[in-house]
């Protein structure tokens, strides 16, 4: 019982603190400012520039769309930077080199980003009930919020892979970016699953998103959470996959780096 609770103590403490770390000097205002309008200026884009091509009719589908998108900002971004800092703050061997729980550690630095990529998407869709006039009247509001969960967990667990990627490459920006708008693509958020080629779509099925997106349309249309259970399942399957992917490479790169020496050049 100790055990597990000193495990709990360290997932708390390691991921607050690791937030704290990397937003510290951010000022409450510039914070708040990057919750509120970067949601509004990606789904303003994204829904008008939709619009323009296909008609506003389908202003509904942009907008569900990029709003669950936007918990890959926290996801890729966030996460990503929770598990590369340690490097570039020069942390790392202190990392690798305590006796602490790994697991513990590790998911640990996603915890909090789910909670605010979460806000990300209730930002992004009050947006769109505000000013682009989605209708959440049908919608089961316990199942959506499941849904919003579930794919930013996904998302953040390809952070977390991501986030080991950035321990052996100088230039993780890139990556991410190539990463995040990629996703704009391939999940379905912009361009329906449907109308992409075979291969894409098979692309498509494999990366976070795609299902928790298709997940949501459904949802806010009128279904119920027994009918998109399949979807959320897949969607969690996917989370699985690449939270404990990026666990194997951590401790990959912790054996390699002791045993060359190298702590703060994985």
């Amino acid at each position: 019982m100790k055990a597990l609770s000193n495990n709990l103590r360290l997932f708390w403490q390691g991921t607050v603190l690791s937030y704290i770390g990397m937003f510290h000097w951010l000022r409450p205002q510039t914070y708040l400012a990057s919750k509120i309008l970067m949601p509004l200026s990606q789904l303003l884009f994204f829904t008008f520039l939709g619009i323009s091509a296909t008609g506003a009719d389908s202003a509904d589908f942009y907008v569900i769309g990029n709003a669950i998108q936007i918990a890959a900002v926290s996801g890729i971004y966030g996460v990503t930077m929770s598990i590369g800092g340690d490097r570039w703050n020069g942390t790392l061997p202190y990392l690798f080199g305590t006796p602490a729980n790994r697991m513990m550690l590790f998911f640990g630095r996603a915890f909090i980003h789910v909670i605010d990529g979460m806000l990300g998407v209730l930002i992004a869709l009050m947006w769109g009930v505000v000013l682009l006039g989605l209708d959440l009247s049908h919608t089961d509001l316990p199942a959506l919020l499941l849904t919003i969960l579930i794919t930013t967990i996904s998302t953040s667990a390809l952070g977390l892979l991501m986030g080991c990627i950035s321990l052996i490459t100088t230039n993780v920006m890139f990556v991410n970016n190539t990463v995040y708008f990629s996703l704009l693509i391939f999940s379905g958020a912009n361009i329906p699953i449907a109308n992409l080629p075979a291969w894409v779509r098979a692309i498509s099925y494999g990366l976070p998103l795609t299902r928790g997106v298709a997940a949501a349309r459904a949802i806010i249309s009128g279904m119920e959470l027994a009918q998109v259970a399949p979807l959320l399942l897949g969607e969690m399957g996917i989370a699985l996959l690449y939270g404990f992917a990026g666990y194997w490479l951590f401790r990959i790169f912790e054996q390699v780096a002791k045993r060359r020496g190298s702590l703060e050049t994985v």
